[in-house]
């Protein structure tokens, strides 16, 4: 049984040359590849090495999630986790099919990490550290973005706990329409840092190369009802807040990818994000306001307070209370 587990969800077909990268390496590392298709997948698909999960054989599974999960949307990711679960993995590292993986990708981690230790700053640009080019990450909150960012050396180095461990992507980095329609791109970041956000340092992640230890398992979920763009965006502040309760710091380190976009319409992604522009900073007030109890008994409990403030205030839609019950659900059997 592999302990570790690689999630994407695509409907690309099997043709595509990245996806058969990911099921060699993973083969050779004895690691579950798994891959979630939605309702646009090709009707037939195999790579070897790759466990393809068709919309057909997720309604298969012992998963109340999956039967109520929105077909067309990227919170059917959220599967592929369920299904690594009840495989057993200890540890989940997700990304997309745009997203090409350099050596790096594969080499072993750690939850404890060396790195820089912000705490207290509120709102941080990640991306200022990695770049000497003004860049923000996807999520950032526009009314921040001339925040000054205050020097890495004012941040000692620490060995700190990061069960959730956010790599970054050169050449098309995941940045927002607004960066896209007004800044060239390819860009490549820095190497060699690590710098970990702790409490009350805030900074959207995504899930493009994101690692995950078993702890922190139950705030993988992405919710459905709001906007594609938002998902994964939305998921990390509940993710950052819930970590904070338990004495985790989110990690942040150099690029070990690098993505070769899908085609996108940039207005239609400015559109989907504005979501986010107008909501972002709001977000995480409510949840910082929130009472987190942390430790694992709770876990599963903090997770749907949250999304009581989400729905309660709008944020996310009323459908997401039945959905994230289902996950919790779900995850309690299992995790």
């Amino acid at each position: 049984m592999s302990t570790k587990s690689l999630v994407i969800t695509s409907i690309a077909a099997d043709t595509l040359e990245v996806l058969h990268t990911y099921a060699r390496e993973c083969q050779s590392r004895n690691i579950s590849f798994i891959m979630i298709g939605d309702t646009k997948s090709p009707e037939k698909f195999h790579i070897d090495g790759c466990d393809f999960w068709s919309v057909d054989r997720q309604l298969t599974l012992d998963s109340k999630f999956a039967k109520l999960c929105p077909t067309r949307h990227y919170a059917r990711k959220n599967i592929g986790y369920i299904i690594a679960l009840q495989n057993g993995t200890e540890e989940i590292v997700e990304t997309d099919d745009d997203n090409l993986p350099r050596a790096e990708f594969w080499q072993p981690k750690s939850k404890t990490v060396s790195a820089h230790d912000i705490k207290e700053q509120g709102w941080v640009n990640v991306y200022n550290y990695f770049s000497d080019k003004f860049i923000w990450p996807r999520g950032l909150p526009l009314e921040e973005l001339q925040k000054p960012s205050a020097p890495l050396s004012d941040f000692p180095i620490k060995d700190i706990l990061c069960p959730i461990q956010q790599g970054l992507a050169d050449e098309n980095p995941d940045v927002d329409a607004v960066y896209r329609l007004t800044y060239p791109l390819p860009l490549d970041f820095k190497k060699g840092m690590n710098i970990a956000l702790g409490n009350n340092a805030w900074s959207p992640f995504n899930s493009q190369n994101t690692y995950w230890y078993k702890e922190a398992f139950p705030l993988l979920y992405l919710p459905a009802y709001c906007s594609f763009r938002m998902t994964d965006i939305w998921r990390s502040y509940v993710a950052q807040r819930i970590a904070w309760a338990n004495g985790w710091s989110v990690l942040f380190h150099e690029a070990t990818v690098w993505q070769e976009r899908n085609q996108h319409n940039l207005l239609k992604d400015f559109e989907d994000e504005i979501p986010g522009y107008l909501n972002n900073y709001k977000i995480c007030q409510e949840l910082g306001n929130l009472n987190i109890k942390g430790g694992k008994d709770n876990m599963l409990d903090d997770l749907l307070t949250c999304y009581d403030m989400l729905t309660g205030k709008g944020f996310v839609g009323k459908e997401e209370d039945e959905l994230v019950r289902s996950w919790c659900d779900d995850i309690s059997k299992i995790w």
